[in-house]
């Protein structure tokens, strides 16, 4: 005690004996001393909880706890400072002070909502079956932080009494210059935007594609739906990258968007002579013996049309899945070909009788 008393004379000594000058640093000392006091309280109150919740095992994300502490940090430094700026009264550090708070609070309010989006992510997105969810949470996680700092700096240089007016014209110029540069890309993004609203198609869904190599798949699963492009693994194993622009302009065959169930129509042809009743109980034989065809609806064979040299069947059944869409149609055709085969029913194909007549 006697030292601090003996720092405080030689402090009055520097500054003359005006007793306000001491009792500004008084009560400036006390502030600092307060605020460090109930720092240490605090942290110690949050380390005492965060330790008593990893004993409990409790499913909480513990950057919850680092944000807390940031937060009260700097709320502590703010009403500190705050209180030392009243006492010191210069209005230029206090702009400036406001400003920097401003922007040091852009940390735990960008902490805070990345651990908001994260228990969103984790607890509605991954309960729902719908995978586009997880697309517009990533999305959010990215740009969140871009938005926070771009809002605190903007704030801040407000405070400071700069006018921002003329930078935001300057952007919307600046702007509409890059949106001619890269229309293409923003017209990409744009129809992006609009398939996760719209929601034509979901990561994992099998959908037509219409642009594959000749002679390939026609058809894929989609494995990602980006910003810009949509990607689409076809049953060959190519991944293609569709523009999204490109993808907005056509007609969107989904197979699975409302169930992976589906009809597949198998076209038959048997000769006019043939017995149309026996072919179909061969048909209906050669589905029986495919466990993957569903039971119900039960198959049906049909007579579609008598073409020039065959009656044309139709058989139409029902699988569970979609993928084994050209495998059933495989397996039909390979199994109907062996039976009529065995049974004598003639499957026709055009002919030709050429007769030629010998003039002496």
């Amino acid at each position: 005690m006697d030292k601090l008393h003996a720092f405080f004379n030689k402090f009055q000594a520097v500054f003359g004996s005006n007793p306000s000058y001491l009792y500004i640093f008084y009560k400036a000392v006390i502030a600092t001393a307060v605020f460090l006091l109930f720092w240490l309280v605090l942290k110690y109150i949050l380390k005492s909880i965060e330790k008593k919740a990893k004993k409990a095992k409790r499913k909480i994300d513990f950057r919850l706890f680092t944000a807390a502490r940031r937060a009260l940090l700097y709320a502590l430094i703010f009403v500190t400072g705050t209180y030392l700026i009243s006492i010191f009264n210069v209005p230029l550090i206090e702009k400036a002070f406001y400003a920097f708070f401003i922007i040091l609070m852009a940390l735990p309010v960008n902490n805070f909502f990345a651990v908001i989006l994260t228990y969103l992510e984790n607890n509605i997105a991954a309960k729902t079956k719908n995978k586009v969810d997880n697309i517009i949470f990533n999305l959010l996680n990215k740009f969140a932080g871009v938005i926070v700092y771009l809002t605190a700096i903007i704030m801040a240089l407000d405070m400071l009494g700069i006018n921002i007016m003329p930078f935001i014209a300057g952007a919307g110029i600046v702007g509409i210059a890059i949106g001619f540069a890269a229309k293409d890309t923003l017209s990409n993004i744009i129809a992006g935007i609009l398939l996760i609203i719209d929601r034509p198609f979901e990561t994992g869904d099998r959908i037509e594609v219409w642009s594959a190599p000749s002679g390939s798949a026609t058809w894929g699963d989609v494995v990602n739906i980006g910003l810009r492009a949509t990607k689409i693994r076809t049953t060959d194993n190519i991944v293609i990258i569709i523009p999204n622009n490109e993808i907005m302009k056509r007609d969107i065959v989904n197979y699975t968007i409302i169930t992976s169930k589906i009809r597949v129509r198998i076209n038959i042809g048997v000769g006019y002579d043939a017995d149309i009743k026996k072919a179909k109980e061969i048909i209906r034989r050669v589905v029986d013996s495919a466990d993957w065809i569903a039971k119900d609806p039960p198959s049906k064979v049909v007579v579609k049309n008598f073409g020039d040299s065959a009656v044309n069947l139709q058989l139409r059944v029902w699988i569970d899945d979609a993928r084994k869409r050209m495998d059933t149609i495989s397996y039909i055709t390979d199994k109907v070909k062996e039976e009529f085969d065995k049974e004598g029913i003639e499957i026709p194909y055009p002919k030709r009788d050429i007769t030629i007549t010998y003039k002496k």
